[in-house]
């Protein structure tokens, strides 16, 4: 059993957040106005009273950047745990559908499935899990039948009052990184790695941002305003509603 040092978690940290922040503006530079405003809901938009081409945009964008964020931090943060356990535990990505990461420790088979945070889904997603859980113990005492397999869904932050879920174990925030680590703060100890350049990243990002607002409300101007500059909202709710001619 190995211990992980500060440099092995730059290793990671740093090509692969670079990855993420150039994902990031290579989605955001290749948006398109209407494909947005087909995808999101109008009402929700009419019921903000928003009534600057600017402001609504502003907010169809930051729906939009937000959810994808959080899909593809998500995703940086389950490699970082993929990475850890590797180092750690000698540790590899599964193969297994449902399963995101097997690892041995102390004497048993650790079967994990990744999630950012605690309430990542709803009763048939938790179910589905639990199912993916019983394949893989299947599968790995078919070749070793007295094998300990321990189920753990992970999350990489927040906290859960009750680890023990029947079937699995459900560890957050710093029991999770200290599952893979065996390091009690190790959840603080990556906080500096993934800081480092962020102002960068974030100008950057800024600059790209404040030109796609700029374009995009030029856009709705020119094809959702009336000839006095209010927003004409029929014909916005037509445009992502209304039943196509044939």
């Amino acid at each position: 059993m190995n211990g992980i040092e500060d440099s092995d978690v730059y290793a990671y940290v740093e090509p692969n957040l670079h990855h993420f922040h150039e994902r990031k503006l290579e989605s955001l530079n290749g948006l398109k106005l209407n494909n947005l405003l087909r995808r999101k809901n109008p009402y929700l938009f009419r019921s903000k009273n928003l009534i600057q081409a600017a402001d609504l945009v502003r907010s169809l964008l930051d729906a939009h950047l937000t959810a994808q964020e959080e899909t593809l931090f998500g995703n940086f943060l389950e490699g970082l745990a993929v990475h850890v356990a590797a180092i750690v535990h000698d540790g590899r990505k599964s193969s297994t559908t449902g399963i995101d990461l097997e690892f041995s420790k102390d004497g048993a088979r650790y079967i994990v499935s990744i999630k950012s945070g605690p309430n990542w889904g709803n009763s048939s997603q938790v179910s589905k899990m639990r199912e993916d859980f019983k394949r893989a113990t299947t599968v790995i005492r078919q070749g070793v039948v007295r094998t300990t397999v321990v189920a753990v869904n992970g999350c990489c932050y927040g906290r859960n009052s009750r680890i023990d879920q029947g079937d699995y174990l459900k560890l957050c925030g710093q029991e999770f990184w200290r599952l893979l680590s065996n390091d009690d703060d190790f959840y603080l100890r990556i906080i500096e790695p993934i800081g480092r350049d962020a102002k960068r990243h974030n100008d950057e990002f800024a600059q790209a941002y404040g030109a796609v607002i700029n374009r995009f409300a030029k856009e709705f101007t020119e094809g959702f305003c009336a000839a006095d500059g209010a927003i004409d909202w029929p014909k916005l709710v037509s445009f992502s509603s209304a039943k196509r001619s044939t």
